[in-house]
């Protein structure tokens, strides 16, 4: 299978089996984007989501954060991981908004990565969601997805991951691609133990043949 043919079965499939892929982040604006985004940051969607609902009442503006109490913010994300350092960048980055951007998001990775807490990651999940824009955001289910479906050979960063799917993902598909490989990650293809019974990729699935070929050698030698 030629790389082009696994990246199109990969990207037929999911247009087929999850049409409808997008973050489980709860959010109105690229603002609070921005914000639910960073506080994701090693920690799940859904925690971040039983947080933010308190936190935009008190905080909706970069102005209103900005001027936030540092132990009133604290306390508000305190279950969340990292918290201390959290609280520092979303003050941080709701003042540099103010100061350098007019109080708004930029929606270039280039300016967003100059904000506190905001990483290229981060930079391609605001710029992907709200711009559409086709970068690729690679989190740890996108990492080990890629590289189990074969999408990816020898990367071994994150930036190296990231390069070879958008070199190889249709353009106008790269923002959506990102959503297809997390949810698969998070749902089906676990760190681990991957759901392979419901996996319909296991055919060109690297991982899963090295599994098949193991499990078929440790049968044949105990025989």
């Amino acid at each position: 299978m030629t790389t082009k043919e696994r990246y199109d079965t990969v990207v037929r499939y999911f247009q087929a089996h999850m049409p409808v892929a997008e973050t489980e982040l709860t959010y109105e604006t690229a603002f609070e984007l921005l914000v639910v985004v960073i506080l994701s940051a090693q920690c799940t969607d859904k925690r971040v989501n039983m947080v933010t609902p308190e936190l935009f009442r008190k905080y909706p503006t970069p102005k209103a954060l900005a001027a936030a109490d540092f132990s009133d913010l604290f306390g508000l994300i305190q279950s969340i991981s990292y918290p201390n350092n959290k609280t520092k960048h979303l003050l941080g980055m709701a003042q540099m908004l103010l100061d350098q951007f007019n109080g708004e998001v930029p929606m270039t990775v280039e300016e967003l990565v100059q904000l506190p807490g905001v990483g290229r990651k981060t930079a391609n999940v605001v710029t992907s969601v709200i711009g559409q824009q086709p970068n690729m955001a690679v989190d740890t289910h996108v990492f080990r997805v890629s590289a189990r479906l074969g999408l990816t050979k020898n990367a071994t960063t994150p930036l190296a991951a990231e390069k070879q799917l958008v070199k190889h993902l249709p353009t106008e598909l790269i923002h959506k691609a990102h959503h297809w490989l997390i949810l698969h990650g998070r749902y089906t293809c676990l760190a681990r133990k991957p759901m392979c019974d419901n996996c319909g990729l296991t055919h060109l699935c690297v991982y899963y043949q090295k599994q098949q070929k193991r499990l078929a050698k440790t049968a044949a030698t105990k025989s």
